[in-house]
């Protein structure tokens, strides 16, 4: 007799129902198999990362290689003992492994950027740059692809390729101490250069005692950038924008006379600069010339009407005038331009006092002795003989 194998068939049913109990058997095993194994692959990470802290890199591998005996092709296991090997300095056998995750795994995390520090350690720097922006190209690339992107390429003689990275990590971590150290060590080598090959051309060039002068400012040499811009001079008498810094130098000596004579030469190249004018104010300050002083500070406020020091200046010279509201209303300004500075304060202090208000005297005295003592604090105290002339970089 024909035996049925449809649904009606008791015994095909019963057959159909075994197989798909063992199905699902068979299913459970290996799902629980593969649920032990990615137990057991997490357990052996964090045991190596144990050994890494450590430095037992040997250790470490070991337990990298015993993941891969039974998933050749783990990614993060090729990436991390590629990571270990490459901390041994052995970077063939690491690129190997990248190299090998990359195969399995194009997109794997940052697993070209680790590529790329192991050819930039073995000094393959076309093959580490090719990394580097393969990278990039990710949706998150490591944090340091371009600081090391930019060490390669000034290794491969690409200093400005090398600055371009720096300026863009710059603009993402401006306080990044690394980066900004870079690019000033690179500007700093490219600065030497050119003032090598100046010196080279010609020692005794406008140039090169223009270049020299600027520099023995920066760095508070202001005898030495008076000869050097005097010699400057003498090869070029008619150069523009040689008697603004040498009078910012006489005026650091202290010596007022020459210092106002370079001033009002700078006013002649550029009538309404307004760094001349309040230069020539201070000086006519310092000689208590007050009178003279206000036109030049009035032309300097119009140039730059939110600079703190020239509303300081001018607070000064109204006192020396005797106009004692506006003094206040000057001061008050740079007050608000400068909250945590000090000077301002103490100035009003002067302006109360001589408009017999004691409370408000006080009340400016105190602000000026909590913020001296701020700037105390953190390395910058405030002498009083600092109070009389031009501070910060602009000046």
């Amino acid at each position: 007799m024909e035996m049925r194998t449809d649904s009606r068939n008791p015994a095909w049913l019963g057959r159909r129902l075994k197989a798909a109990v063992a199905l699902l058997g068979w299913l459970a095993i290996i799902a629980a198999t593969g649920l032990a194994q990615q137990k057991r692959a997490a357990d052996l990470f964090k045991q190596a990362q144990v050994y890494e802290r450590e430095q037992k890199y040997v250790a470490a591998e070991s337990v990298y290689q015993e993941v891969l005996a039974s998933d050749p092709d783990n990614p993060e296991a090729l990436e991390r003992l590629g990571i270990v090997q490459q901390t041994e300095l052995r970077f063939g056998d690491s690129i190997e492994l990248f190299k090998r995750a990359l195969r399995v795994h194009p997109d794997y995390p940052q697993v070209n950027f680790f590529l790329g520090l192991s050819y930039y350690g073995r000094h393959d720097l076309s093959d580490a740059i090719a990394s580097f922006h393969e990278e990039l190209k990710t949706s998150t690339p490591h944090p340091a692809t371009r600081y090391y992107l930019a060490l390669v390429l000034e290794a491969e003689g690409r200093t400005n390729d090398a600055i371009d990275q720096l300026n863009q990590v710059a603009a993402q971590s401006p306080d990044n101490a690394n980066v900004l150290y870079e690019l000033a060590r690179l500007h700093m080598d490219a600065s030497f250069r050119a003032i090598e090959r100046l010196r080279k051309l010609d020692p005794d060039s406008f140039q090169n005692h223009a270049f020299m002068g600027g520099l023995y400012v920066q760095e508070g040499h202001y005898e030495a950038a008076t000869e050097e811009y005097q010699a400057a001079l003498r090869k070029q008498p008619g150069a523009l924008g040689i008697h603004y810094p040498l009078g910012v130098a006489y005026r650091m000596m202290h010596q007022l006379g020459p210092a106002e004579k370079e001033f009002l030469l700078a006013l002649k190249e550029s009538p309404d600069d307004p760094r001349a004018n309040l230069y020539l104010g201070d000086v006519a300050l310092l000689q208590q010339q007050f009178n003279k002083a206000l036109p030049y500070l009035k032309r300097a406020e119009v140039g730059q009407p939110k600079d703190l020091e020239t509303h300081l200046h001018l607070g000064r010279c109204y006192i020396g005038l005797g106009e004692l509201q506006l003094a206040k209303a000057e001061l008050l300004v740079a007050a608000s331009l400068d909250p945590t500075g000090p000077r301002s304060h103490y100035f009003l202090a002067q302006v109360y006092q001589k408009l017999d208000q004691p409370a408000d005297r006080q009340r400016e005295l105190t602000l000026f002795n909590k913020l001296s003592g701020a700037q105390k604090a953190d390395g910058s105290g405030v002498a009083e003989k600092e109070l009389l002339r031009p501070q910060g970089s602009n000046y």
